[in-house]
């Protein structure tokens, strides 16, 4: 429901100049808060960042009957508690990744029921790959009425091999073959930095996983976890949302707690437009002095590829670059939302299926809305770069992943308020 603080108004045109500290990813935090089920202990997580997306993940904690204490950007929680195997309907229906429940669910208690999980609408991402790969693992799985049951009591180590690397399927098979006797392999798992950094989190509780990062990943089966104080890795979808807000304003930022590496494919598109961008173990410097040059193509691919969470992004650069470039989206099929929305402020944008074929040119001030998260974080870049006035209703979506956007923002001299 839209609320009075669910607008942003831009007046664009001015550079970006600062530094800015990044965020804790939220991409690793969900499953993290979802692996704390595994353990009896308490188990501290530091600076985590008030979004609404791990706001539900811990109201979701709270309803299956743990404990959390959120004090400043310190999250504790206590899941010894917790004597429920169904996930609440209604929360679960908010949040896609309430689906990360189901792996540490089914291995404390053996059974789980959830309801298909919910979420930003960008196409359909099904959880056949989760279910495929815990039935690989001997779980029982029944659908019916719009709920998922599943029956692990007879639950065993095996071998998983995905169709596709999806992250959240790999995450989940993690969490549920913790504690199964001997080890479970999983092969073609996704390679992410948000899959290495629960590895580690679960190792540091005194898990053994090892291969996170590789297509292979081990599970060798403990009996139990023990507390543990972890700081989640930064956001590499936040810090390459700021990197591209200076590329389209101009100025010079430095990125402080980041990994470039994350990153990556980002940074070498960026340079090819012709930022200047140096980078050491944790900082990001970039610099933006010229008028940016398209990049030709670009498909979305896992990682280490072009990540989707950064295509609205980096569309929306492409519209005021010189040239023309062609952007494919191979993740998800409903993810150009925003395209109608950057068309209102003179985008020069023909999309076709998966592909958008995009003319560089001017943007000017329009009233917008965001659909989705990230197609949202890129109208709030269009808007900095356009001439102009630019409202954003919408903005609760923008609020799932970035802690504050437009305090942020307005530190690197950006003119942009909340209304």
């Amino acid at each position: 429901m839209e609320t009075e603080t669910n607008k942003l108004i831009i007046n664009g045109k001015q550079k970006l100049e600062g530094k800015i500290k990044v965020d804790k990813a939220k991409n690793a935090l969900l499953p993290i808060i979802a692996a704390t089920i595994l353990c009896e202990d308490d188990i501290v997580l530091k600076n985590v960042p008030k979004l609404t997306d791990i706001k539900k993940m811990n109201e979701i904690i709270v309803a299956l009957g743990g404990k959390i204490n959120w004090t400043d950007n310190s999250l504790t929680l206590n899941t010894s508690t917790i004597n429920n195997y169904e996930i609440p309907p209604k929360l679960a229906s908010e949040i896609r990744s309430s689906i990360f429940m189901l792996g540490p669910i089914l291995a404390k208690h053996k059974y789980a029921r959830v309801v298909y999980p919910g979420g930003c609408d960008i196409g359909s991402r099904p959880i056949d790959l989760h279910l495929s790969g815990l039935k690989d693992l001997n779980v029982k799985i029944l659908e019916e009425h719009g709920f998922i049951y599943c029956d692990g009591k007879n639950m065993r180590n095996g071998l998983v091999h995905l169709d596709y690397p999806s992250v959240g399927a790999t995450e989940n098979i993690m969490m549920a073959s913790v504690f199964l006797r001997g080890e479970t392999t999983i092969f073609n798992a996704a390679k992410e930095p948000e899959i290495v950094d629960l590895q580690n989190f679960i190792n540091s509780m005194g898990g053994k996983i090892t291969g996170a990062g590789s297509s292979t990943i081990k599970i060798k089966g403990v009996k139990k976890l023990h507390g543990t104080t972890y700081t989640p890795i930064s956001d590499r979808i936040v810090a390459g949302t700021y990197l591209i807000a200076t590329a389209m304003t101009g100025g010079k930022v430095l990125l402080e707690d980041c990994n470039f590496e994350h990153i990556y494919s980002l940074i070498t598109k960026l340079r090819n437009s012709g930022c200047k961008i140096d980078y050491d173990s944790d900082k990001i410097l970039i610099e933006a002095k010229y008028k940016p040059l398209s990049c030709p193509s670009v498909e979305t691919q896992p990682y280490p590829g072009f990540p989707t969470d950064l295509q609205a992004q980096f569309l929306a650069l492409q519209t005021i670059s010189e040239g023309i470039s062609v952007i494919t989206e191979n993740m998800f099929e409903t993810r150009f939302k925003h395209v109608p929305e950057l068309l209102k402020m003179g985008a020069k944008i023909t999309t076709r299926d998966r592909m958008a074929i995009v003319r560089g040119g001017k943007l000017f001030g329009a009233n917008v809305v965001a659909h989705d998260l990230r197609g949202g974080a890129a109208l709030i870049l269009a808007g900095l770069a356009a001439k102009g006035q630019t409202t954003i209703s919408g903005i609760q979506y923008v609020d799932r992943g970035y802690e504050q956007i437009e305090i942020k923002l307005a530190s690197l001299g950006a003119d942009i308020k909340r209304e």
